[in-house]
């Protein structure tokens, strides 16, 4: 199999080749265990702020998956990531990136924002290339897309949130965001994505074969900034990609950052 592996700040050409594993406050009668538990799991879940850490809820872990049905090697990382969307604790994400659309095959899933995301993760990781199958957990730690061992490590730890909500109001998808004081400020991102599609492949590295492709990304928007206090954000559902089944809303520390929140709604 043939993955894609591409020097950042190059031409995205990609070349067929292995590529290596890269290497609150708490009243003053509350007791010291007490206290000592919730600031250990405000710790473990990736969020350390006092006021309001006790009304930080639980979320899923994000996965985003870089993907092409040009790439041979990936078929089985998106078979992963099909498994990981019935997870309740897994938000996953395929992104379809453009640089395998000249060797035979066009990606017709591959959006504008896909493959700038995946080099901002490479120049943000110290990465010294993009590659396919690559899965981002939580906008931090890079894993092959195939290795289900590493993957399934990483997601074990339950991760903690900023407080977000998604609300489908008629033709209206409404984001909330609850105040939290001394906690995590970021950017807040809307992503559109479709829950599954069949993909016949006519050429290129896969050609002949029928691909599943789960949690597809067909648009992602800025929203707006997270500074800490209440937030609510609108978005006519007329203006997503017509089959946009699903959104996803994350907040990330600036500079496509570290994921501080996260929470997916269906629109149907």
């Amino acid at each position: 199999m043939a993955g894609a592996v591409v020097p950042v700040g190059v031409p995205l050409r990609p070349r067929n080749m292995y590529r290596r594993d890269p290497v609150f406050s708490v009243t003053e009668t509350a007791s010291r265990l007490m206290r000592t538990t919730i600031v250990a799991a405000c710790i473990s879940g990736g969020l350390l702020f006092i006021s309001g850490c006790l009304r930080a809820q639980q979320r899923p872990a994000v996965v985003e998956l870089f993907t092409s049905e040009g790439c041979s090697s990936c078929p089985p990382a998106e078979a992963y990531v099909g498994e990981l969307a019935q997870r309740p604790d897994v938000l996953a994400l395929s992104f379809h990136v453009d640089y395998w659309d000249d060797l035979g095959w066009r990606d017709r899933f591959d959006i504008p924002e896909a493959t700038p995301r995946q080099r901002r993760y490479a120049q943000a990781l110290r990465l010294s290339s993009v590659y396919t199958p690559q899965i981002v957990v939580d906008g931090y730690e890079d894993l092959v897309g195939s290795d289900r061992r590493k993957i399934g490590r990483s997601l074990s730890t339950p991760r903690t949130s900023i407080p977000v909500s998604i609300a489908v109001n008629e033709d209206t998808v409404i984001v909330d965001l609850a105040t939290a004081v001394g906690g995590p400020q970021g950017d807040v991102v809307l992503v559109a994505y479709q829950q599954s599609a069949i993909s016949s492949i006519g050429r290129g590295e896969n050609s002949g074969r029928t691909l599943t492709e789960y949690h597809i990304v067909r648009a992602v928007r800025h929203l707006g900034y997270y500074n800490g206090d209440a937030k609510q954000y609108a978005t006519y559902i007329g203006s997503l990609p017509k089959d946009t089944t699903h959104v996803a809303v994350l907040v990330q520390l600036p500079g496509q950052g570290r994921v501080v929140a996260a929470s997916s709604h269906a629109l149907r």
